[in-house]
């Protein structure tokens, strides 16, 4: 089924996406910030002309140390002196910009908005930190298409996923001809999570950067080695990958250690590249090399929020739906509570920061888990809120439709899925499957033939054909699966590839017309494969079909088969005349040669082994050969008797002896009953004890 019960590699397990460079674009740096005018300063020498220049002088001095809270601070002063000055406005944006108070550089930009000063791309460029994404691309809309608006442009459009923007973003900032390793590197991004791998090389070609992993290891650039084995990844070059991921970690870690980094500070900022190699793993098979890697990373939570996550999700991948109690309680800490119906959200470290695949992923991943945990009720909320988040994905419709088929509701199920092939006809492939196994899972054969047979691309293959046959027997339709299988056989004539299949097709054809009864049919097809093929089956087959059709064409090719090895010395047509084989209740009796009949009369005596202390001479009296057998089962057992008389059966009844004695006495017998039931019963001797009264 593909909306799988258990988590499958192909849903649940999403691998980190290539980073952009510079999480966001810069803004301008403040140390580029021009000096104010000669004339500028003149103009307010009026009132204290060395003040403004030794409070340029500090502004400029905060600036290239890095001090942008006293920055901000000495433009405070600078305003003061001279109000509106547009050099110490833009600087103090600036400083809280990169002080990461992306608050009071809005309010600084409020606060400026009836001078003459366009701060527009500085505003966006705050809405975009606080990911007020659409925000901001509006402000960008109406300004001139200069090298930072574009590059902001395009890092506006990644984190929204529009992939096909940021590329023609980052087309346009070609036209300015900027040779930087980031912009470059970017783009290789993009083109990554576009689905355009197969693309990267020759972008990169043109830029004149060599991917290899020895310019790579000259390049000495740990972005890049990252960013291009994402590639390669994509392109399903594990091993390639696997060498520029080991090579991206190793030159990190070296520009970290020289930076004087801790070791604990090192696996943090290389933790986006643990997770891809241990992704890169899982791909390749060892899973618990991936396993050992997630789980460290998980315990120690050695990582930024954003690789955490993928690990966590990764790891529960990997152990699919053993403890899904455990694995739901790790994926409930990444999820924000929500007191609103249908409204998702994960924690504030992770919602600005995975980009919309990674979050299906995850969110995925919990709604299986709660179908494995039987929590229906949590699990369709879930998935209704996933269809609102994501409307254009497959995966939500999959996930519904496997909610209802937890639920029994296979024809809601079915109504769901063919609801959206209809309305989706060129993305729907997925969801067609998913359709055909559940209907067959129903018995719903007509349903799920029809779901298979909408998907064109894949009617050629063995797995489909195999299957549509299959279905079309359940439904009694031996014309719609020869046609199945004739149509088969027509793509892979026309097919011009290596691994060509039409051989196999056409024998099991061929193998089915037979069994259906279409001999003549069959008889041409096998003789195809005679002549094409000269396969030894083929021609048996076409004797044996032959022999119903055309005897005479049957003794031809008969006369081809190669006499078999031993059977040169039977009588074929006194065979025949035979009643048969016999079946022989007993074996055959077969006369041993003499020589065997001396070996096995010359058997070696062996000295027999007595017990210890045994004399053969003085054996004793012989052993009981009872001995072996319990004492109750031997002849000389004789049980004790009983004395007290066991009386059975219910209180008051007479035993049998009793019975046959009163029968016997016969009048005596009631005479003496008569005189003893005119005396007086005797009262029963009791206790003493028990008259007296208890003492407590």
């Amino acid at each position: 089924m593909i909306v799988k019960s258990h988590l499958g590699i192909s849903y649940t397990m999403k691998r980190i996406r290539p980073r952009l460079v510079s999480g966001q674009p810069s803004p301008p740096r403040p140390n580029h910030i021009p000096m104010p005018p000669k004339s500028k300063a003149a103009a307010a020498a009026a009132a204290e002309p060395v003040a403004v220049e030794d409070l340029f002088s500090a502004l400029h001095r905060h600036i290239e140390a890095g001090e942008f809270p006293q920055a901000v601070k000495v433009a405070d002063q600078v305003l003061a002196v001279a109000p509106g000055d547009e050099d110490a406005v833009r600087c103090k944006v600036v400083a809280h910009i990169k002080s990461d108070a992306t608050d009071k550089a809005l309010a600084a930009i409020r606060a400026a908005e009836r001078l003459p000063i366009d701060l527009s791309y500085y505003k966006a460029y705050c809405y975009y930190r606080q990911n007020k994404l659409q925000e901001a691309l509006e402000i960008l809309n109406g300004q001139e298409e200069t090298a930072a608006v574009l590059q902001l442009e395009s890092q506006i459009y990644y984190r929204l996923a529009r992939m096909t923007d940021c590329l023609n973003s980052y087309e346009k900032l070609q036209k300015f001809k900027i040779d930087s390793m980031d912009l470059k590197i970017n783009t290789i991004a993009a083109l990554v999570a576009a689905g355009r791998a197969s693309e990267v090389q020759a972008a990169m070609k043109a830029q004149k950067v060599d991917l290899t992993t020895r310019a790579l290891r000259d390049a000495r650039s740990f972005e890049l080695a990252y960013n291009s084995a994402c590639t390669l990844i994509e392109n399903k070059k594990y091993p390639e990958a696997k060498e520029q991921l080991d090579l991206a970690k190793r030159i990190g870690k070296e520009e970290l250690m020289v930076e004087d980094y801790a070791e604990d500070e090192i696996e943090y900022e290389l933790a986006p590249v643990s997770a891809q190699l241990a992704y890169v793993q899982q791909l390749q098979g060892q899973t618990q090399e991936a396993m050992e890697t997630y789980v460290n990373m998980t315990n120690k939570k050695s990582g930024d929020p954003s690789s955490l996550a993928v690990a966590t999700t990764n790891l529960i991948s990997l152990k699919g739906t053993k403890d899904a109690a455990d694995s739901l309680r790790k994926l409930d800490r990444l999820v924000e509570k929500s007191t609103a119906p249908n409204q998702l959200q994960l924690i504030e470290s992770l919602e600005f920061k995975l980009p919309p695949r990674k979050k299906e992923a995850l969110y995925s991943a919990r709604a299986l888990l709660l179908l494995h945990a039987n929590k229906i009720d949590q699990a369709h909320e879930l998935v209704s809120g996933l269809l609102g988040m994501f409307q254009d994905s497959i995966f939500p419709i999959l996930l519904q439709a496997a909610v209802h088929v937890r639920e029994k509701k296979v024809p809601k199920a079915e109504e769901v899925l063919t609801r959206y092939a209809e309305k989706h006809p060129n993305n729907s492939k997925e969801v067609l499957l998913a359709l055909a196994q559940i209907a067959a899972s129903a018995n719903h054969f007509q349903i799920a033939a029809d779901s298979l047979s909408k998907i064109s691309d894949i009617q050629h293959m063995p797995a489909t054909v195999a299957t549509l046959v299959a279905l079309k027997e359940r439904l009694s339709d031996s014309n719609g699966a020869a046609t199945v299988l004739d149509s088969a056989i027509q793509w892979w004539k026309n097919a011009m590839t290596e691994d060509n299949k039409l051989d196999v097709f056409m024998r099991e054809a061929a193998s089915f017309k037979l069994n259906h009864g279409r001999d003549e049919e069959a008889c041409q097809l096998y003789e195809e494969l005679v002549k094409s093929y000269g396969s030894t089956e083929a021609l048996a087959g076409l004797v044996a079909t032959s022999a119903r059709t055309d005897l005479e064409k049957a003794e031809l090719y008969e006369k081809k088969l190669k006499p078999l090895p031993g059977l040169k010395g039977i009588n074929v047509e006194s065979l025949e005349k035979t009643s048969g084989a016999r079946h022989v209740d007993q074996a055959v009796k077969v006369d041993a040669p003499e020589e065997v009949k001396k070996q096995k009369a010359k058997k070696r005596k062996r000295k027999p082994k007595y017990p210890k202390n045994f004399d053969p001479a003085n054996p004793g009296p012989p052993p009981d050969p009872e001995r072996w057998l319990p004492k109750r089962e031997r002849s000389s057992y004789r049980p004790k008797r009983n004395k007290r008389v066991q009386v059975r059966g219910a209180q008051g009844s007479l035993s049998k002896h009793d019975a046959a004695a009163a029968n016997a006495g016969g009048a005596s017998s009631k005479a003496s009953q008569t005189t003893t039931s005119a005396k007086a019963p005797e009262p029963p001797k009791g206790n003493k004890s028990r008259n007296k009264k208890s003492r407590r």
